[in-house]
């Protein structure tokens, strides 16, 4: 019985940390997109962010 709730276990951490690499995959996906659209805003002549 304990191996076996240790199998689950280690399936649902597994799925946790999946599941939040997924999650900051697309995190750094838009904000690489916001970062090349100022980028071409800025180089455009305006300048519409402070970093």
């Amino acid at each position: 019985m304990v191996p076996l709730l240790l199998v689950l276990l280690l399936a649902v951490v597994l799925f946790g940390v999946g599941f939040a690499v997924k999650a900051l995959w697309w995190i750094a996906l838009i904000v690489l997109v916001i970062w090349l659209l100022g980028f071409l805003v800025r180089s455009g002549g305006g300048r519409w962010y402070r970093w």
